[in-house]
């Protein structure tokens, strides 16, 4: 039986703000003690790839994860720390299919359009 949609957003929502504020005080603790590389927002998504990775695998190997904890610890919470996560684990599924072209697109869009979205917005902010 599907959850209904109010009890998924609850779910994720709940696991976003965990998620966020786990981000918010791990990478805050590490740029403390860094040199000014945001050796932070590295190891938020280090580790986001590794827990989703590992969580993932667990649920789809061994069906440990009801739907209501995917929804609260792939989704919501790991979206809300990282969503580098996603794309590293979306991409690896690809890649696992077979879908190396796919993989591949899905990297260098990602990467190019992101930073270049990023980079359209900071010049566009100077010119306000």
């Amino acid at each position: 039986m599907s959850l209904p949609l109010w009890r998924q957003i609850l779910f994720v929502g709940l696991g976003g703000f965990v998620g966020s504020s786990a981000r918010y005080l791990l990478s805050g603790w590490v740029y403390r003690i860094g040199d000014g590389f945001p050796y932070g927002t590295l190891v938020v998504n280090v580790a986001g790839c590794f827990a989703i990775g590992l969580l993932a695998g667990m649920s789809e190997s061994r069906s440990v994860l009801d739907p209501q904890m995917r929804l609260f610890l792939l989704i919501g919470l790991l979206g809300g720390f990282t969503t580098f996560s996603t794309f590293a684990y979306e991409t690896l599924a690809l890649a696992n299919d077979a879908e190396i072209l796919k993989a591949s697109l899905n990297t260098t869009l990602q990467v190019g359009l992101g930073l270049g979205a990023a980079w359209l917005g900071l010049a566009g902010s100077r010119m306000m």
